[in-house]
């Protein structure tokens, strides 16, 4: 399958159905992180892959009222980091892009071994960073849903949740976002 087969394929679906995790599915996503791109190499990233079901049950207790489909997961990956951790040039911090692009390596080959791996912002930071151990000077960035995808609409989801499951979420046209030689608001050249 080539790349943009796999990012076509990639969905971030809410109706799961366990899937075995074991120590070489983890390896698979940790070794594609290995190779991600980050500025002068600082490798800023720091993943927890949390799949023993006692923990899962505790992380579940910090999940926003509309996360309750996560319960199916069978593996949820805490993504963490610190700006000290990547380059900082003025203002810029690169912790936040650099970790991005490692996540999204994971999620990838994650798609690419037919899981779901659909990224999540809403927790609460505190309560879950206590319960995986993360000092408090780092910041969970987001935590990662691993499961399998079943074709078993999940119950607990909103009616527009329930429409993302059985079609792609409409994208925005290219020219709502992609600029040629400069930025212009009121007069996209792109088309």
């Amino acid at each position: 399958m080539s790349v943009k087969e796999i990012i076509g394929k990639r969905r971030a679906y809410r109706s799961l159905e366990p899937v075995e995790i074991t120590h070489d599915l983890v390896n698979e996503l940790a070794e594609v992180v290995k190779i991600a791109p980050s500025c002068g190499n600082k490798q800023p990233w720091r993943f927890i892959f949390a799949y023993d079901k006692q923990v899962l049950k505790q992380l579940f207790t910090a999940l926003s009222g509309g996360n309750k489909w996560v319960e199916k997961a069978s593996m949820i990956i805490g993504v963490f980091s610190k700006p000290e951790n990547d380059c900082m040039i003025g203002e810029r911090l690169y912790y936040l892009f650099d970790t991005g692009m490692a996540t999204a390596f994971i999620i990838l080959r994650a798609t690419e071994l037919g899981l779901v791996a659909h990224p999540i912002a809403g927790f609460d930071e505190t309560s879950a960073k206590k319960i995986l151990g993360i000092p408090n000077a780092l910041r969970l960035i987001t935590l990662v849903v691993i499961g399998k995808h079943t074709k078993t609409v999940n119950p607990v989801l909103s009616d527009s949740m329930r429409l993302g499951e059985k079609q792609r979420p409409p994208r925005k046209a290219i020219e709502d976002f992609i600029y040629i030689d400069k930025y212009e608001e009121q007069n996209n050249k792109f088309k």
